[in-house]
């Protein structure tokens, strides 16, 4: 097939970072597009589809050309691209490291959806990929950049709640279609677990800055429902963390949407709810004194991902939730999985370093200038 122009990067976008999104799903259609057009560091370029038609149609819609719409068949083309430093892969699990290894050969920097892999041994291959090639490796953790996440953290990190003894997180939904890409094991890799159950362990380590040394589990498949021939419906499970820190979590496709993160110390505790969707967080922080819920002014949070991952390819730092954060989630749900399997506790290796042993440059937040 003929190769599409080589496009230069405008002057008027030599600040910005140019990225191609890869899939374009709802989450790209509803979320990414509008979040990116309104970034101050990031732009859309191009856009990855195996839709023509429908790919040409949004790039209409948000002032690109059919030029800048590729099938993934044509993805290497994206090499010619001055214009397109990073591309941002949106597409089933099981895919995540053939489009990360493939742009990391182009020498493009990689946003990541969440989970990074399938695996522990999957996510560590696209680390390594982008170690190799030079470029930068970011997971898609959107709670862990906003001010709502920011302010639990600072809450907990800060000694307002004195010392931390348990913590509980919830994120539940309804998956009602059979069909669906997230109920296949070979495209998911497992169910509720990797998929939201991923939000409350992420946030329950962000909180902390810490990580467990020991995990246990508890699973439910139902033998009659078409849904879950694959997947589990429901994972209930317990990180111990230094100091004798024990956080509880719940997750579930069969149960109505629910999202919260509870800490409790011994001065004061915390609530998020509801803790994890796009919009609408709600942050409620409670001692002696009384209670407090923080306000902040209106964002994004997509927006403020990729923001963050411009600033980082800009100024060339670590991204604040590296290929290296999403490697550590996925050793955590493989030893969840292998206690469900087991009904033993597993001990997790701990890390070098004791804080945020993952993670790299902190992110800016809304109103803290540059």
């Amino acid at each position: 097939m003929p190769l599409k122009p080589k496009i230069e990067q405008p002057k008027s976008e030599a600040r910005r970072v140019g990225f191609a999104l890869v899939g374009i799903g709802k989450l790209t259609a509803e979320q990414l597009i509008p979040a990116a057009r309104t970034s101050e560091d990031a732009y859309v370029a191009a856009l990855v589809t195996s839709e023509e038609d429908k790919g040409e149609a949004f790039a209409r819609a948000f002032d690109l050309t059919d030029q800048d719409v590729y099938s993934y068949d044509e993805f290497e083309q994206l090499g010619e691209r001055g214009d397109v430093e990073a591309v941002y892969i949106v597409l089933p699990n099981s895919l995540h490291r053939e489009y990360v290894e493939r742009a990391a050969k182009m020498g493009k920097h990689v946003l990541c959806e969440k989970p990074l892999g399938v695996n522990a041994q999957d996510a560590q291959a696209m680390v390594d990929a982008c170690r190799e090639a030079g470029v930068k490796l970011m997971t898609a953790y959107r709670c862990q950049y906003t001010p709502h996440h920011w302010a639990a953290r600072d809450a907990v990190q800060g000694g307002r709640l004195g010392d931390v003894k348990v913590l509980d997180s919830i994120h539940v939904q309804v998956e009602e279609d059979p069909t669906a890409w997230r109920l296949k094991k070979e495209y998911a890799g497992g169910g509720p677990l990797p998929d939201i159950g991923l939000y409350s362990l992420n946030i329950l380590r962000f909180v902390l800055g810490q990580e467990p040394e020991w995990v246990f589990a508890q699973q439910h498949q139902p033998k009659n429902d078409p849904r879950f021939r694959e997947v589990e419906e429901s994972v209930s499970f317990m990180l111990g963390f230094p100091d004798g820190v024990i956080a509880n979590a719940l997750t579930s496709y069969d149960a109505f949407k629910t999202t919260s993160l509870r800490v409790m110390g011994n001065k004061g505790s915390l609530l998020m709810d509801p803790a994890f969707p796009y919009e609408g967080l709600k942050l409620t922080v409670s001692d002696e004194r009384g209670e407090t819920r923080p306000s902040f002014p209106h964002y994004d949070q997509f927006g403020l991902e990729f923001d963050h991952f411009a600033q980082c390819i800009r100024r060339d730092k670590t991204p604040w939730t590296p290929g290296e954060e999403g490697v550590q989630d996925h050793v955590i749900m493989d030893a969840l999985y292998q206690s469900a399997r087991s009904g033993q506790v597993v001990k997790l290796p701990k890390p070098k370093k004791k804080r945020d042993a993952f993670r790299g440059e902190k992110p800016r937040l809304p109103g803290q200038g540059k």
